[in-house]
């Protein structure tokens, strides 16, 4: 049983000194570094010393885990030593905990005036060899005698009686004059979980020289579990130069705030994706078709990799019309697409683009489908051609496709009259000229893609939002059927499955308040969305970077702010359907009164 010791004994007077610099200390700066700081030692991401404090103190025990940076509560991951009658310290672990730099190479190491081989476990103070025993090796830990790194450093190392507990001091590194400061704050020290941090960045260069570039470690925007987390800052200079590590340590403790999902809906950014196990569970919202002026949609799919230059599709159109076109080179040498207008009016026709989106030339299958649906949304179109009876021209022609290169394309095109449009591929060599156009093949289906031509290149939705969250699918053949139409080549009745090229003209009632997010049903997802809500017109790129992949992590679309919402959503080439749109209540939920934290440095 243990005993309480009088107020009198020596070690009950080395509590209360303690006690009291440790209350000292807490005044006069924040902690230097975190418990979990010193699990990243060995990869140098811990640096302890922060500005403006002059010296580093550390206090130890022999044999003890539990130290005191500058009054903080530490622990060592290879505690102080006795070994030989010496007292010796772990030398990277010290070094991190002062904040001195260390350079190594091989088993060569200097910290500060001090020179090591830890191979042969031997040290130089300014080149004077230091006694046998100064340096030892436990294990992989490399120990050296404190009172050698006191003398290393300028450093005063105190003992007490008992020569057990000890008081190291030094001051900290100068660093070079020339190196940036890497610089951040956060707007508390102890956090709820789910509660957002906010991190303000004030890094410098001392000549005023640019900073290019940061890298962060254990940095989150939110952190759901109990812990104490440390994030360091490393920032680097146009010059090339880096800064020394700086840290701040983060404390999660209480009640939560937020869950992943809550916390998502709050403060996620439209693209950004957030888990939600439960979202196959939510029902399907109840979808009501409208009537509505349309136009036809000319898809040229197939064959998806022609082998030889030749006529992809043709089809003849007055009015209005979409083309989409998704095509990979397979003629061995480089190639371009072509859409080729020709005037079938005894008279002079008008062929007038309204949007064109275009991804070419590329070789990744994903990236196809959302580049060209950016760019559609954000076309304003405006050229004309006019075509004498007759006269025939590309209203759309490719970069040049290397081998095995692709293109996608989605236009929409007005005409005062009938003309025949007509894809071509074609190799570089040739010009698609009506002489060349005239011999060309008409290339055979690949019979696995599809092209004709579809009466309804328009999906008008309309749905009125009630209890929450729900869901509205598309793209999957049944809820939301694929249109048909019919290969004009052939004279076959073709379905589009996925409805790649069909806009979904979606208004959204009772939207204010509510989120909207995609879920991937189907697989990989990367595409794009406009939005129209209110005043405000976006279109947004889902997701913000990489691929939408599974079902419970959908991606955040928008949030709405008025009560009717409106969506034109057109399902993306080389992604997979079906896909479903996820609405949510963003109700201001959690703790503290559901304060949202707005400041964003």
């Amino acid at each position: 049983m243990l005993s309480a010791r009088p107020p009198h004994h020596p070690r009950a007077r080395r509590a209360r000194f303690r006690t009291a610099l440790l209350t000292s200390l807490s005044l006069l700066t924040p902690p230097l570094t975190g418990g979990a700081s010193l699990a990243l030692l060995g990869a140098g991401a811990a640096h302890a010393a922060q500005p403006g404090l002059g010296s580093v103190q550390l206090t130890f025990t022999l044999d003890d885990a539990d130290l005191y940076v500058n009054g903080a509560p530490q622990r060592w991951l290879s505690p102080p030593r006795n070994i030989g009658g010496r007292t010796m310290l772990p030398l990277r672990e010290t070094a991190a905990l002062l904040g001195q730099p260390i350079q190594a190479s091989g088993t060569q190491v200097q910290l500060a005036r001090l020179s090591l081989d830890t191979r042969k476990n031997t040290a130089a103070l300014n080149g004077a060899a230091q006694p046998a025993g100064t340096v030892a090796s436990v294990g992989s830990v490399t120990y050296v005698s404190a009172r050698t790194l006191a003398d290393a450093l300028n450093a005063n190392l105190t003992g007490d009686d008992a020569g057990r507990s000890f008081t190291l001091t030094a001051l900290r590194d100068g660093g070079n004059p020339m190196s940036p400061q890497a610089r951040f704050s956060t707007d508390k020290n102890v956090y709820a979980p789910g509660e957002r941090v906010v991190y303000t960045e004030y890094p410098f260069d001392p000549d005023g020289a640019d900073i290019t570039a940061r890298r962060w470690t254990g940095r989150q925007d939110v952190y759901f579990q109990p812990g104490t987390y440390t994030v360091t800052l490393t920032v680097t200079n146009s010059r090339g130069l880096q800064s020394q590590p700086f840290t701040r340590t983060i404390r999660v403790e209480g009640q939560p705030v937020d869950t992943p999902l809550t916390y998502a809906l709050k403060y996620a950014q439209p693209g950004d994706a957030f888990p939600d196990p439960q979202i196959l569970t939510y029902p399907a919202a109840l979808i009501s078709p409208q009537a509505s002026p349309s136009y036809p949609l000319l898809f040229s799919d197939s064959p998806e990799v022609p082998d030889q230059s030749g006529i992809l599709y043709q089809d003849s159109v007055t009015g209005r019309a979409r083309l989409l076109g998704y095509h990979l080179n397979g003629l061995g040498r480089a190639a371009r697409l072509y859409v080729i207008a020709r005037n079938l009016e005894s008279r002079p026709v008008e062929v007038r683009s309204e949007r064109l989106g275009e991804t070419a030339p590329t070789r990744i299958e994903s990236i196809l489908g959302q580049v060209t649906l950016l760019e559609y949304f954000a076309s304003t179109g405006g050229t004309t051609l006019t075509l004498s009876p007759g006269q025939s021209a590309a209203v759309y022609a490719s970069p040049t496709l290397g081998v095995g290169s692709g293109v996608n394309v989605m236009q929409d095109l007005s005409s005062s009259g009938k003309v025949e449009l007509t894809y071509v591929m074609l190799e570089d060599s040739l010009p698609p000229t009506p002489q060349v156009i005239q011999q060309l093949p008409y290339l055979r289906p690949d019979g696995r893609h599809v092209r004709g031509t579809f009466p309804d290149a328009v999906r008008t939705l309309r749905v009125t939002l009630g209890a929450l969250p729900t869901r509205l699918i598309i793209g999957d053949g049944r809820v939301d059927p694929a249109v048909t139409g019919t290969d004009a080549l052939t004279g076959q009745t073709v379905r589009l499955s996925g409805n790649y090229g069909v806009l979904y003209d979606l208004e959204v009632n009772g939207a204010a308040g509510t989120a909207v997010a995609l879920s991937p049903r189907g697989g990989l997802y990367r595409g794009a969305m406009n939005i129209q809500d209110g005043p405000i017109t976006q279109t947004i790129k889902l997701p913000r970077s990489g691929n939408a992949l599974k079902p419970d992590e959908p991606v955040l679309l928008w949030r709405a702010q008025s009560d009717r919402l409106n969506i034109d959503f057109v399902p993306s080439s080389g992604s997979n359907l079906p896909i479903s749109l996820v609405f949510y209540r963003t109700g201001r939920v959690g703790a503290e009164g559901g304060v949202i934290k707005t400041y964003r440095p």
